[in-house]
């Protein structure tokens, strides 16, 4: 969204609306639908969806779901936006990954540059569980050889302020309690969304099979395609 005029809940939740305003209707096509089915996290196995209690046998309910979006803005035109979210996936894993189009010419063809693949720019926002942000750049190694390689810079919440941030709930029920609406949607906000996915709801998808443990169902990656999903961190 474009910055409010204010940092208030009226002026926040217009310009959510108007991003909402903007976006393409989700075509069912551009989207994956996943169920995990029994596997094994952090070693310890895990029964399938359908082997839930209370859970149908045949059931098409899904555990995942991965989709293209697109928002028809003088900002965003052209831009693909990426979603994946699921269950039972390999980790717990919550971001914002913003990868910028590499330039039109390398000036430092000699180091390697000209193969742009593995050299594009990269911000990343982490929510959870390890919240910071991290910047990831192309830098000269140290020396007279013209050698470039990936680095980053990373800002950790946790080892910054030596706390956490308070749970996701607990600050909207503080909110809630002191009358602030910032957090809080606007009933045109939920209509408008569930407008952008009407079209899914309406013709889903059939449900692609991913084991639990995974990064869920191979049939996503056509979604990411052709740059690809930005790979899960391997945990420490």
């Amino acid at each position: 969204m474009e910055p409010p005029i204010s940092f208030e809940a009226e002026p926040l939740r217009n310009e959510k609306v108007k991003v909402l305003t903007a976006l393409h209707a989700v075509d069912p096509r551009g989207v994956v639908r996943g169920q995990y089915t029994a596997g094994a996290i952090d070693g310890a196995a895990v029964a399938a969806y359908r082997e839930e209690p209370g859970v149908a046998s045949d059931s098409t309910t899904e555990t995942y779901a991965a989709l293209r979006l697109h928002i028809d803005s003088w900002r965003w035109s052209g831009v693909p936006f990426l979603l994946r979210t699921g269950k039972r996936l390999r980790q717990r894993d919550t971001r914002v990954v913003i990868t910028f189009r590499d330039v039109p010419l390398h000036l430092f063809r000699s180091s390697g540059m000209d193969s742009a693949a593995g050299h594009a720019g990269r911000l990343e926002v982490r929510i959870q569980p390890d919240e910071g942000i991290a910047i990831r750049f192309v830098a000269k190694q140290p020396g007279p050889e013209l050698t470039t390689q990936m680095v980053d810079m990373d800002f950790s919440y946790g080892t910054s302020f030596k706390t956490s941030p308070p749970e996701a709930y607990e600050r909207l029920l503080h909110d809630a309690l002191d009358g602030d609406h910032l957090l809080f949607i606007r009933e045109d906000e939920v209509e408008r969304g569930w407008a952008a996915v009407q079209r899914v709801l309406e013709a889903p998808s059939p449900v692609s099979f991913y084991a639990a443990g995974s990064d869920g169902p191979a049939e996503a990656e056509r979604i990411a395609a052709p740059g690809g999903w930005t790979p899960l961190a391997t945990p420490a």
